[in-house]
């Protein structure tokens, strides 16, 4: 699927990154409190690197494996939501967004969009995500989504450069109630 595919929600505009936002992102990044939090996310980040990892989306996309969306609130990026590791009916949930954006409701509201698309035109059926397990404040908005914890374990950190505990979640959609 190579068409670019834009969301929105009440108060967000989710698109397609653009290798013009890599000035931005690179900003959000070289806050260690946003950047720690991440996986795999190099540490110091670089224009460069950052470049290049906006430019891989496009591939992604057209391989199906992946769209990860630029989160703008008033015009201005403020974080990430994506789906990516996408095979076999399955993907992977993300997000992460600007230090000051942090306690607004905008990684629910821009994760929830994503995760409908997920569901919805992608066809998925199973969508997982994790958390470094110092961050529990992802984990509160993961379980707002209808995300079930489904266990923990250790994982590398590229950032930290060390291995960090690691917590894993499964979508679980409730039943209507009756």
């Amino acid at each position: 699927m190579d068409e670019l595919i834009n969301l929105r929600t009440p108060r967000l505009e989710l698109r397609p990154f653009a290798i013009s936002d890599a000035e931005r992102v690179l900003t959000i990044q070289s806050n260690w409190n946003v950047t720690r939090m991440l996986r795999m996310a190099p540490w110091p980040p670089s224009l460069e690197l950052t470049r290049e990892w906006l430019a891989s989306h496009a591939a992604e996309r057209r391989a199906g494996a992946g769209h990860r969306f630029a989160v703008r609130f008033r015009g201005d990026l403020i974080g990430c939501a994506d789906v990516d590791e996408i095979e076999a009916g399955g993907g992977v949930l993300g997000y992460w967004f600007d230090a000051a954006a942090w306690g607004q409701g905008f990684a629910t509201e821009a994760a929830r969009a994503v995760l409908d698309f997920a569901r919805g035109p992608l066809g998925l059926v199973r969508i997982t995500s994790g958390r470094a397990g110092d961050n529990e404040a992802s984990g509160r908005v993961l379980e707002k989504l209808g995300f079930e914890r489904t266990g923990e374990g250790r994982v590398w950190s590229r950032p930290r450069g060390v291995e960090i505990e690691q917590v894993w979640y499964a979508f679980a959609p409730r039943p209507p109630a009756a």
